[in-house]
């Protein structure tokens, strides 16, 4: 009868003192009893209706058994912090809307993500690097408009990538013959790359067999799925515009950085721009542009901006071949002050140059530590520099021995995961590969003998340590999860998540900042069909982690963590399910 239907008066009768036939009487025990039920039901409600601005109630739902329902099919590629229904009301001073701006708590949509119908499992690495299924990303626009330029071409169920650029054509392999002409990037020497505007990333691409770890990144244009098709490829690439902002990197990061065609205008807003990349640009490394304004028809003044301002800031000018133009940083702490005449100056002491998360761009250059300790030439070349504690890792307390105890730990975790675990880590089955809470990327360092490439996320609330995941000779980002992160859905094959708990608490007051089943539902707004999510934490949080898994279409099981970890962790390895919208 339910609830409700024991609200209903008993029927008194020959109890009531008679004259009462068949008429209904409450007692005092009766109208306690029905206000109780009463407050019973109203808490219910209160605890599992869902609200606006309140994502508890999702997590209610979710822990109470209810099954997330499916996003409309409209929003197989939802972006919720690169929404252009947001960002076309927003200021264009800056390239400022095309910047990440996400939704308030509460507003983003609570649903999971569908594939686009004809998804198929992606193409294997390395094979992805030349071709993907076309139904997975049913997108012409990109071969309509750059098939000329060998960016990409359809071919029946493929796209065909033949590895060109706008600015290299005939391929991305003969553009880095060129390149390595004046820039050493097949002696180990170089390790980490930023390519900025990339397209669908070939120049990254193709320098993995030089073992040189290359970022890609574009905005969501007019091109749409560029970093989509990249990372479908297997491809290290992120959504990212470089507007008012720094970039989420930490300082002195990239032993090179690479601009074929972006069209940044490096000198416009006081040379904004190039100081930026001067911060994440390693000392004694090389920054390279090819296209306008090098050398380029009705853009003389800014070709000449662009040579004095590198000039002012002491950058050695090492070649103009074409319309590509390469500088050498100096390995030493800024020339700044000088008598340059765009009023740089170097930024006062209080300056953070690792601060990048919704860090406004600044118009000063930022000091240089430890300059001759992580110079290009100085740090060890790959692969030496990724066991080896850097100097940056020294400025911790006992740094060098946390770095070796996490070395080692991961070691025996990645062995644990895949011999009794059974994680598919090495298998061409994972090729995109996540940690959300790297620390001094451990995990990633375990497991680069596999076929894999791992972005490196460091909370922006957590110490700063990427640096150090840098001077490793790997890549990432900071970011915060009570935010979706900034790429396409279904674009990671396996994501882990250490202490997750941690990802949402407050360092300080320790309360949480947002939910774990928010948490969750990013992870698998990102993660592949068939993708794997490893979760570790107490055996409470992982209880509830399993209970959101499952309404999120997740197959889960629960394991006991490693012997060496002392039994205070569980370890959750779910699987998402491959399922489709309903035909209509």
């Amino acid at each position: 009868m339910g609830l409700l239907s024991s609200l209903r008066p008993h029927r008194r009768g020959a109890l009531s003192g008679g004259g009462g036939g068949g008429q209904w009487q409450w007692s005092f025990l009766d109208a306690v009893w029905a206000v109780f039920l009463l407050a019973v039901v109203i808490f219910l409600a209160l605890v599992f209706t869902p609200r606006r601005g309140e994502p508890l109630s999702a997590a209610s739902s979710a822990l109470a058994g209810a099954t997330v329902p499916p996003c409309a099919a409209s929003e197989v590629d939802l972006l919720p912090c690169e929404d252009p229904r947001r960002s076309s009301r927003l200021s264009r001073e800056m390239n400022y809307y095309r910047e990440r701006h996400c939704p308030a708590r509460g507003e983003a949509p609570v649903c999971l993500v569908p594939p686009p119908r004809g998804y198929r499992v992606p193409v294997p690495w390395p094979e992805s690097l030349h071709k993907i299924w076309h139904g997975n990303m049913p997108y012409g626009k990109i071969a309509e408009r750059k098939g000329h330029q060998g960016w990409m071409k359809q071919e029946g169920s493929y796209f065909i990538f033949p590895g060109g650029g706008t600015m290299f054509p005939d391929g991305a392999e003969q553009y880095i013959e060129k390149l390595a002409q004046y820039v050493p990037l097949k002696s180990g020497l170089l390790r980490t790359g930023l390519d900025m505007g990339c397209g669908v990333a070939s120049f990254g691409g193709f320098l993995l067999k030089e073992n040189i770890m290359t970022l890609s990144f574009a905005p969501r244009d007019s091109h749409k799925s560029q970093i989509q098709f990249a990372l479908e490829r297997g491809i290290p690439a992120f959504l990212l515009m470089l507007g008012t902002r720094r970039l989420p990197f930490p300082a002195q990061s990239f032993d090179f950085v690479h601009c074929s065609r972006c069209l940044i205008p490096f000198t416009a807003y006081n040379g904004s721009y190039l100081i930026e990349v001067d911060r994440l640009l390693r000392p004694g490394g090389y920054l390279i542009i090819s296209g306008p304004p090098v050398q380029w028809k009705k853009q003389e003044k800014e070709w000449t901006e662009l040579k004095e301002m590198a000039l002012a800031f002491c950058y050695k000018l090492i070649t103009v071949d074409g319309n590509t133009a390469i500088w050498k940083k100096p390995t030493k702490a800024s020339c700044l002050p000088n008598q340059n005449g765009f009023n740089i100056d170097l930024c006062s002491t209080d300056d953070d140059p690792d601060q990048a998360w919704y860090f406004k761009l600044k118009k000063c250059v930022s000091k240089v530590s430890l300059a001759d300790e992580i110079a290009v030439g100085s740090i060890l070349k790959w692969p030496d520099r990724l066991s080896k504690p850097s100097a940056r890792a020294s400025l911790m307390d006992n740094g060098a021995n946390l770095f070796e105890l996490d070395t080692q730990k991961w070691v025996k975790r990645v062995s644990y995961y895949k011999k009794s675990l059974g994680v598919k880590l090495g298998t061409a089955k994972i090729r995109n590969v996540m940690d959300m809470n790297a620390y001094l990327g451990g995990l990633a360092a375990a497991v680069v003998s596999d076929p894999v490439w791992v972005m490196n996320v460091v909370p922006a609330k957590k110490p700063l340590t990427l640096g150090v995941i840098y001077d490793r000779g790997l890549i990432g980002v900071y970011h915060d999860w009570c935010e979706p992160f900034s790429t396409y859905p279904r674009t990671y094959d396996f994501i882990h998540a250490d202490r997750i708990n941690s990802l949402i608490r407050d360092p300080i007051s320790g309360k949480s900042r947002c939910d774990l089943f928010d948490v969750m539902l990013e992870m698998d707004r990102i993660l592949r069909p068939e993708g794997i999510a490893v979760i570790r934490d107490s055996p409470d949080v992982i209880d509830k982690a399993a209970q959101v898994a499952r309404s999120i279409r997740w197959t889960v099981q629960v394991h006991d963590s490693e012997p060496e970890s002392g039994g205070t962790e569980k370890i959750l390895v779910a699987t998402k399910t491959y399922w489709k919208l309903p035909l209509t």
